[in-house]
């Protein structure tokens, strides 16, 4: 599960960021004075930074300048308001890895918090291959294998699995699913994702219905445990 780092000095706008991440299952660090947002994002298990501009104490500007000189390499995602009228080639010279302006959009932030997320990890790099129990998953090729015999996976099992991967120990709710896997283009129902566990639980699970792998989180979503 990734941790957040929120360094934003306005009440409303950290309180509805807290709710939204909170909700998609990240934990949340948050400081509403530069200088402590600057001590909290030198720590090493943050994996991203949601940065405002204008900060008491501390400004963003300064406190990214400051951490990419200390070779803190963290993603950081700018949050600035319009009448800042930010040299965004500046912003990004300075070592800011995205921006999104204010008030902002939840689901355009928490998109593009998951990009950084996906970039900085490399996860997409690292699953060519993956094995847990007696499964063995080749990406590359769509293959799968269970006790070495193949095992045909859809492509949208393919898909599933994979993001369960990227997100092992994380509880996912339908909705994520819905969201990332088939895409807001696309309009599947809840009951699409619960078929489709079913039939991917018949094919890698040695007793489906005490699954190992793919848990029910009864009320929430699902769980992948390798």
């Amino acid at each position: 599960m990734s941790t957040i780092l929120i360094i934003e000095d306005d009440p409303a706008i950290l309180q509805a960021l807290q709710a939204s991440f909170e909700e998609e299952h990240y934990n949340l660090i948050s400081a509403s004075d530069g200088l402590e947002g600057y001590e909290k994002a030198l720590q090493t298990d943050i994996d991203l930074i949601i940065l405002d501009l204008m900060l008491p104490g501390k400004n963003g500007k300064d406190i990214c300048s400051d951490l990419r000189k200390n070779e803190v390499v963290t993603p950081i995602l700018i949050l600035s308001s319009k009448q800042d009228e930010i040299d965004k080639v500046l912003l990004l010279e300075l070592g800011a890895d995205d921006y999104v302006t204010k008030p902002p959009s939840i689901r355009e932030l928490l998109a593009r918090v998951k990009a950084l997320l996906r970039r900085s990890t490399g996860l997409s790099q690292k699953l060519n291959a993956f094995t847990f129990g007696n499964i063995t998953l080749d990406f590359k090729r769509l293959e799968a294998y269970k006790n070495s015999e193949p095992v045909k996976l859809s492509s949208k099992e393919f898909e599933v699995i994979r993001f369960f991967i990227e997100h092992e120990g994380e509880v996912v709710s339908r909705d994520q699913l819905l969201n990332e896997v088939w895409g807001y283009d696309v309009f599947p129902t809840t009951r699409t994702v619960d078929n489709l566990i079913l039939n991917l639980r018949k094919k890698i699970e040695d007793d489906p219905a005490n699954p190992e792998h793919l848990l029910t989180m009864h009320g929430s979503g699902y769980k992948f445990l390798k």
